[in-house]
């Protein structure tokens, strides 16, 4: 009798055994070197171990999660990552990882193609964090001591990170969609000062896009670097069914300075792999730096010659760049549909919400984010009411998650809501696992059950 089917996807290590096999054919050619003895009881032991505490864990790769942006990497990126890790190279200099680094600089190459830049200087960093602030770092250099604005609603690293490189740092209001408003960003742009202007191209709370045809036109007139932060939404320009506002504003995405795109958000990697983007190749000489052992086996690139970090984990180039030969990213491709299924599912689940007398929502997702509040008599109970239900829906097996967000993104008035304080804790979903589009009316049906636990009918 088969195994029962379990949660977890397994039959892909058959691949990877395969994979193995290949791999270890390249090196038969070495003579046999004994490897430190290992203790298989004692091995399995631990990493049976490791397997129960793991289970205290959300469900983050199952569609009935959809809570944070969190879903696991696909089975390409997981099995091409854990065969890189037999060798484990290191994209710092061409000795640690000769393939892997040729490796990242396709992938990057391709990422770069999406927006329209064929010989960008880029390359793969840590993370959304650490790719900001290489964008930052570099436009402190070209405007030295001038300021960095970004929105309320810009992600909080881009404060910290100016604070880290000794930048002043000012945020201008949004409008009533989350994005940057752009009366007030030229009014700060008419007192002078601003070296750097961040447009978030999905922001990580509500997945708002800034208007970046505005922002371009007032860079025009104002001469500031322009830095897309499009770690969550920058691959949703593959998407076929994008707002035509949004449609606007990712056909310009190549016109910024810089670009940062985080493949382990959409892009299906592990954590952790973002990528910043040059428009301006000339930065690089920014990054300049002497080594006594590290860049002299090769007069080719050394990708730590155009990075802050120095050891990089070739396995993560390995894995983007086997994803990417699976998925290509091209408009019309799986990888595009995929987008415009996640983008769907949260469409759909926003107009149940709209049409629910329970329930307040804000405005329509732009990506595949949404937002909603518990209707109450005032914000201060609607935010208390969000709690009840969030906890209820997690015990009924449906994981949402909080937030905490100004109430000018809802219509209080026509809620007949009192305006008690100034933001509201609302529920939030990000729905973006493509296969949450055919889970939407069992999420529904879950969230329909919380609220009646709660809210009563």
């Amino acid at each position: 009798m088969d195994p029962a089917p379990g949660a977890l996807e397994t039959q892909s290590l058959a691949i990877l055994r395969r994979a193995l096999d290949r791999l270890d054919a390249g090196f038969r050619g070495l003579p046999q070197a004994k490897g430190p003895r290992q203790d298989a009881a004692a091995l399995e032991r631990v990493l049976l171990d490791v397997a129960e505490r793991l289970q205290d864990n959300y469900p983050y790769f199952h569609p009935l999660y959809a809570g944070q942006m969190l879903k696991p990497p696909h089975p390409v990126a997981r099995l091409a990552y854990a065969l890189a890790l037999w060798l484990n190279p290191n994209n710092h200099a061409l000795d640690g990882g000769r393939a892997s680094s040729a490796m990242e600089q396709e992938a990057v190459a391709e990422i770069a193609r999406m927006f329209g830049w064929e010989a960008p200087l880029g390359h793969l960093c840590g993370g959304g964090t650490m790719a900001n602030l290489e964008a930052l770092w570099v436009a402190g250099q070209l405007r030295p001591g001038s300021a960095v604005v970004a929105s309320e609603q810009a992600h909080y690293t881009h404060q910290r990170i100016s604070a880290v490189l000794g930048l002043p740092f000012e945020s201008v209001p949004c409008d009533g969609r989350g994005r940057l408003e752009v009366a007030a960003l030229e009014r700060r742009l008419e007192r002078g000062g601003v070296g750097t202007v961040v447009a978030t191209i999905g922001t990580t709370a509500v997945g708002s896009i800034d208007p970046l045809p505005a922002l371009l036109a007032l860079r025009d007139r104002h001469d500031f670097r322009l830095h897309a932060d499009a770690a969550y939404g920058g691959y949703f320009g593959l998407a076929d069914n994008l707002s035509a506002e949004g449609r606007r504003t990712y056909d310009r995405l190549g016109e910024a300075d810089s670009i940062v795109i985080d493949p382990h958000k959409h892009g299906l990697q592990p954590y952790g792999c973002g990528c910043v983007l040059f428009r301006d190749p000339t930065v690089g000489r920014f990054y300049k730096h002497d080594s006594p052992y590290t860049y002299f086996s090769s007069p080719e690139l050394h990708l730590g010659e155009i990075s802050l970090e120095c050891s990089r984990p070739g396995a993560a180039a390995v894995a983007l760049w086997a994803t990417q030969r699976l998925f290509p990213l091209v408009p019309g491709g799986a990888f595009a549909r995929a987008l415009g299924e996640s983008r769907a599912a949260a469409l759909t689940l926003y107009e149940k919400l709209r049409a629910d007398a329970r329930f307040l929502t804000a405005f329509p997702p732009e990506l595949d984010i949404l937002v909603w509040a518990p209707r109450a008599r005032r914000a201060s109970d609607a935010s208390q009411l969000a709690r009840r239900l969030f906890a209820e829906a997690a015990r009924r097996g449906l994981h949402l998650a909080l937030a905490e967000l100004p109430v000018a993104f809802f219509d209080l008035a026509a809620a007949g809501m009192e305006r008690d304080r100034d933001t509201v804790t609302c529920l939030r979903s990000v729905l973006m696992k493509p296969e949450h589009r055919a889970w939407v009316d069992r999420i529904w049906e879950l969230l329909d059950g919380a609220a009646r636990a709660v809210l009563g009918d």
